[in-house]
């Protein structure tokens, strides 16, 4: 897949730039795929895809919603764990309430104020579902849709395919989507987004994976060592709409451009941290976090092509979800995700960079979560 092996490339090039722990070649023969059908939804098959690589670091992945449904990786005592939140059984993925747990979230990820924007001097409503607002892509985004799912021939990736057709959920154009999930021989987890409309739209795609490093054995992330590269973060209005600041984290709660506990000032922000911050890097892909948990040794880095991380600390968990992995109770704080985008409603707001599609153009986007232990 000529695609993917460019991407791999510049991978390569760019974390022997910056260090990474793990570096992103791929080796064919060291990655294992097995199939098996865990359920159906509107009377068709959904399958998982579970993807090994020789160091015996595993990643699942559903067609149902692009769900990452697994994620098990090595502590630095050898022993193996799943970091990822998530169920027992495909069920509790449709069960009402459920956070978009490992999903992939479109047409637009995060929230659009009012559900409503203009383009062309057209203004368009999409769904609202979330306190009078649009979120992840309305009542039935791309988390709750069954994606044409295929290994690549030859490669150590899954291939997901969606055609969102026009005004689906509000939103205008025929918009065709394709995610390849990459499964590295080094750990790494590269999520490769691309996208074409045949009419000018609005997109902000992302993974809603929730991470606990320790694997279940913290009951909350306070622990969690987290650093993240930006100077500025998008505040929220009561109803987290974004105001259109981009204003300074240095002596606020929300600075993390040096290593610091989660739990040091989550108390001091309301509710928990679910903001965007605005990342320090030019264009193209670059590392822009890292988590660490000490009890296991877990080393998470992230690196993307987009302006934006959302930081959200899993406010809304309360312990009410049921068919949880292990039993495990997901209460509040218990998980952290790091979503990957553009920044919330940019469509109504002219000072952050846009989010307009259009026609002969080609959405693409690349975010890579790679793991180690230290």
């Amino acid at each position: 897949m000529k695609k993917s092996i460019v991407a791999n490339l510049i991978l390569v090039v760019f974390l022997s730039v910056f260090h990474f722990a793990c570096s992103l070649g791929t080796s064919k023969q060291a990655i294992s795929i097995v199939q098996q059908n865990v359920g159906t939804f509107e009377d068709k098959p959904v399958t998982e895809y579970t993807l090994t690589n020789a160091s015996g670091m595993q990643v699942g992945i559903i067609n149902y919603g692009g769900i990452l449904t697994k994620i098990i990786t090595q502590a630095k005592d050898g022993s193996y764990g799943d970091v990822l939140t998530g169920y027992e059984k495909f069920d509790g993925y449709l069960q009402k309430g459920n956070p978009y747990f490992g999903a992939l979230v479109g047409r637009y990820a995060n929230r659009l104020a009012k559900g409503t924007y203009t383009i062309d001097d057209v203004q368009y409503k999409s769904a609202l579902n979330n306190n009078g607002q649009s979120l992840h892509g309305g009542l039935n985004g791309f988390d709750k849709v069954l994606w044409d799912a295929k290994p690549l021939v030859g490669d150590s990736s899954i291939q997901l395919v969606y055609l969102s057709k026009d005004l689906e959920e509000g939103y205008p154009g025929n918009l065709k989507v394709e995610v390849v999930y990459t499964l590295t021989a080094n750990n790494a987890i590269i999520i490769e987004y691309t996208a074409s409309t045949d009419k000018t739209t609005v997109i902000n795609l992302t993974n809603h994976a929730y991470f606990n490093l320790s694997a279940g054995k913290s009951p909350t992330i306070y622990d969690h060592i987290l650093e993240i590269k930006a100077d500025k973060y998008t505040p929220v209005d009561s109803l987290l709409i974004p105001t259109g600041a981009l204003v300074e984290v240095k002596g606020t709660p929300m600075d993390f451009t040096s290593p610091k506990k989660i739990g040091l000032d989550i108390d001091k922000v309301a509710g928990g941290y679910d903001h965007n911050w605005v990342l320090n890097k030019a264009a193209g892909l670059e590392e822009i976090a890292n988590v660490y948990e000490p009890n296991s040794g877990r080393y998470l880095t992230v690196a993307t092509t987009e302006p934006g991380l959302q930081f959200y600390s899993g406010n809304f968990l309360d312990g009410t979800l049921i068919s949880t992995k292990k039993g495990i109770v997901y209460n509040k704080h218990y998980a952290l995700t790091l979503e990957t985008q553009h920044f919330p409603d940019s469509p109504n707001q002219p000072g952050f960079p846009s989010t307009v599609l259009k026609p002969g153009e080609t959405y693409h986007q690349t975010t890579v979560y790679s793991f180690s232990t230290k």
